[in-house]
């Protein structure tokens, strides 16, 4: 009898269950860090959006709307009770390093952005089970 498939986690990070740390060989930048925690952000929503059908337009304005720097702001908000002093470290050093963002913007929440997605990009290298812990304690505190 062959044995079935272990199921997968029903939290909305279940993409990244079974990911191992996977430590670049020096020590990255904040920046570099939230340039990878930007991509690590999207995919996640766009997977999120890929569990029900939609037209693509739809699910790309979705999408938009929740890696915009004042939505990524909002999130961190909500997380950083739930952050290590560590955690809240590595944050307050992609804000830091953050620059003024785009023309019109907030520079507050850009940096804020930064911070969140310099995290993200931390966490999955380093941690994925934590990575996986926030973004399902995002998705099930979802206002």
């Amino acid at each position: 009898m062959a044995a079935s498939p272990p199921e997968s986690p029903a939290g909305a990070a279940s993409w990244l269950a079974g990911l191992h740390p996977q430590p670049p060989r020096g020590a990255l930048s904040p920046v570099q860090l939230a340039w990878l925690g930007d991509a690590v952000w999207e995919l996640h929503q766009r997977l999120e959006r890929c569990r029900t059908p939609g037209r693509a337009q739809d699910l790309h304005r979705e999408v938009v709307a929740t890696v915009r720097a004042d939505a990524q702001a909002r999130l961190l908000s909500r997380l950083e009770p739930w952050l290590s002093e560590a955690e809240r470290d590595l944050v307050r050093r992609g804000r830091n390093r953050a620059g003024q963002g785009p023309r019109g913007g907030d520079p507050g929440a850009y940096g804020q952005a930064t911070g969140f997605e310099a995290l993200l990009g931390w966490l999955f290298l380093h941690d994925p089970p934590r990575l996986v812990e926030l973004l399902d304690h995002l998705n099930d505190n979802d206002p």
